[in-house]
């Protein structure tokens, strides 16, 4: 399901909506190693899947970043902004790793606009993400985003 709305008027009318859940998005093992390249970050953790299978987890897991970073594609799912010149993230105000997530795992997002507040040539909008994982209890991130519209 995806929303489209064709400028900042629009956009403020969807603001404490529920922007809907977004499709399932595979976490998998030569994605993380390719974050882990990326970053640097070689934890056993997360790219020895042998050494992994004996960790806290039982298995190798995504970096909490990782997970993170997904919000982007999955957020582009539900929320198409038209009629801006440029979409730019601002940060996050708050962010919450509950359950890691293990390699193979498929997570997706289901996410509200929080808010939606004018800044000079714009808005800032806060939207409240959680990123569930497939058969999953707890989710594997609880977030607030923060991105701003320039018209």
């Amino acid at each position: 399901m995806s929303i489209t709305v064709h400028g900042i008027d629009a956009l403020k009318e969807l603001a404490g909506g529920d922007l809907g859940t977004s499709g399932w998005i595979d976490v998998t093992q030569e994605r993380i190693a390719l974050f882990a390249d990326a970053t640097g970050d070689h934890q056993w953790i997360h790219v020895d899947p042998e050494r992994a299978k004996d960790g806290p987890f039982g298995a190798p897991v995504a970096h909490g970043y990782l997970t993170l970073s997904l919000f982007i594609p999955l957020f582009t799912e539900l929320l198409d902004v038209r009629g801006v010149t440029t979409k730019v993230n601002y940060g996050l105000d708050r962010v919450r790793f509950p359950t890691p997530v293990r390699a193979g795992s498929r997570i997706r997002l289901a996410a509200r606009l929080a808010e939606v507040e004018d800044v000079p040539g714009g808005v800032q909008i806060a939207v409240d993400g959680t990123l569930e994982i497939e058969g999953g209890g707890k989710p594997a991130a609880v977030l607030r985003s923060l991105s701003r519209f320039y018209v």
